[in-house]
């Protein structure tokens, strides 16, 4: 008797395969990259019981990725500075395409899927001046590099796609790096921004902190159905200045920067990890693995507490609240109630939980 498993492959192996759906992995909800107890890297697919519904393995460590809007199809993404991303068919773990960006650049940990999964869009630097560059792949075309366009500032790290779906906005991180060592080379004069841009990278907005900040780098984003936008930064100034880690912006106004009371603020370690708007996207929140904490805000900028976590930083929206992961292998909702575990399961989870 002919398996589903045979029946697929004898497809592949004439070229002919469907293109499955999310379906044919469990639904899963969100994508994680994770380090198992052996030194194995794996994408994982998670439901949001925070169950594993598919486990794919990696070369090296992924940082993020992104999820085909409509195939069992997702892209990992290598740590900055990477020289790797890996199309990977969640359904059979094969990988479809090994992307690489052009001599002289790096792929910067993040990525998005664009005009309904026709385009990949990818966060890039250039190596030898860390000037920040968006990559452009023709899905359909296999993944071919269709070209490139500014990102609108220096070493832009997370970018996503805005609610209307022609708009990208990203984090210009401001710092420039070596490539070989990481070594951060411009502290005294960044100038981080975030910017909107059109897929064809025309520039429709963009702000920078005010001087006194120009060291906070604007790192990782959330964006609401309506435009909102949550901004999570990392000071590379002094240790223990305490400045705000999480800021607001819409198209066309002023930010509005979220600050927790001193003690909570000097306990986050200068460092926001991941951000994220709770499942109704009443509020929002960050997270610090470095300080081992969630600060919870407001929509318009109000502290509305903290929990204490050890290695906490993952982070996505779940109904009634949030999903979370900690590099000790736990899986938690996070609630109006407080935290409660869902999983524990033996792997280091990396910083970010993507929602598919």
């Amino acid at each position: 008797m002919t398996t589903r498993r045979r029946f697929i492959a004898s497809l592949l192996a004439t070229g002919v395969a469907p293109r499955l759906g999310w379906a044919a992995v469990g639904n899963p909800a969100y994508l994680a990259a994770a380090k198992d107890l052996g030194g194995r890297f794996a994408l994982y697919g998670l439901s949001e019981g925070g169950a594993v519904t598919f486990r794919v393995p990696l070369p090296a460590r992924g940082h993020a990725g992104a999820g085909h809007p409509r195939r069992a199809e997702a892209v990992a993404f290598a740590r900055r500075p990477g020289l790797f991303a890996l199309v990977i068919d969640c359904a059979s773990g094969d990988v479809l395409h090994r992307l690489a960006p052009p001599p002289g650049y790096h792929l910067n940990g993040h990525g998005v899927f664009a005009e309904r999964g026709a385009l990949l869009l990818t966060s890039e630097q250039k190596a030898d001046s860390s000037e920040g560059m968006i990559g452009v792949w023709n899905v359909e075309a296999g993944y071919a590099r269709a070209g490139s366009f500014s990102s609108g500032g220096i070493g832009p790290h997370e970018i996503r796609l805005m609610p209307d779906g022609a708009t990208l906005v990203v984090a210009n991180g401001g710092v420039a790096t070596d490539p070989d060592d990481r070594a951060k080379l411009n502290l005294a004069t960044m100038r981080p921004n975030l910017s909107y841009l059109t897929l064809d990278g025309l520039l429709r907005d963009r702000f920078e902190l005010d001087r006194d900040l120009h060291q906070n780098s604007i790192r990782h984003l959330a964006v609401r159905a309506d435009g909102l936008v949550g901004f999570a930064m990392q000071w590379e100034g002094a240790p223990g200045a305490a400045t705000p880690l999480l800021g607001l912006h819409r198209v066309g106004k002023a930010p509005v920067l979220a600050e927790a009371p001193l003690p909570d603020e000097l306990a986050m370690q200068d460092y926001a990890g991941s951000v994220s708007f709770s499942g109704d996207g009443d509020e929002l929140a960050i997270t610090s693995p470095h300080g081992g904490r969630l600060h919870r805000f407001s929509d318009t900028g109000a502290f509305l507490g903290a929990i204490s976590r050890s290695e906490i930083c993952g982070l996505a929206p779940l109904r009634g609240g949030y999903l979370a992961s900690d590099g000790l292998g736990g899986l938690m909702t996070i609630g109006r109630d407080g935290p409660a575990v869902l999983a524990r399961l033996g792997c280091t989870w990396d910083n970010h939980i993507v929602t598919l």
